[in-house]
């Protein structure tokens, strides 16, 4: 079971912070492991009006495919009528994601703080929970 505050072996850690689940990803995301992590989004993505924050702080590398599978979890949270937020900081992160043009799509903040509003922190619902153990690896 994936509690709140886990990290998977994929890199994924889901936490759920004032109603808001907070996926937090470490590492390159490429080629070989946006794929899973995407399932992971779909999961976090599959409820009416999810609100979500990604925070990539942590991302050591980002390519094409990583972009692709941010832009199926916006695409996803949009249909349903909710809410994504990315947290980039101000490294390479953002960087790809200014040239990209990316940085106008996406809600991007510089702090996990800012991308919250607010600081208090509660539990994952449990349907949430329930989508991501299922998801993982």
């Amino acid at each position: 079971m994936v509690e709140a505050g886990s990290r998977t072996a994929d890199g994924l850690r889901i936490r759920g912070t004032d109603g808001v689940v907070v996926a937090e990803l470490r590492g390159e995301i490429d080629i070989l492991t946006a794929p899973a992590l995407s399932v992971r989004l779909d999961a976090l993505t599959a409820s009416a009006a999810p609100d979500l924050v990604v925070d990539l702080r942590a991302v050591t590398f980002l390519d094409c495919r990583g972009l692709a599978m941010l832009c199926r979890a916006r695409n996803r949270v949009l249909s349903r009528g909710g809410r994504l937020r990315l947290v980039a900081g101000d490294g390479h992160i953002l960087r790809v994601m200014r040239l990209t043009r990316l940085a106008r799509v996406f809600d991007v903040s510089a702090g996990l703080a800012e991308a919250l509003g607010s600081p208090a922190s509660a539990g994952l619902p449990p349907a949430v929970l329930a989508r991501a153990e299922a998801a993982a690896p």
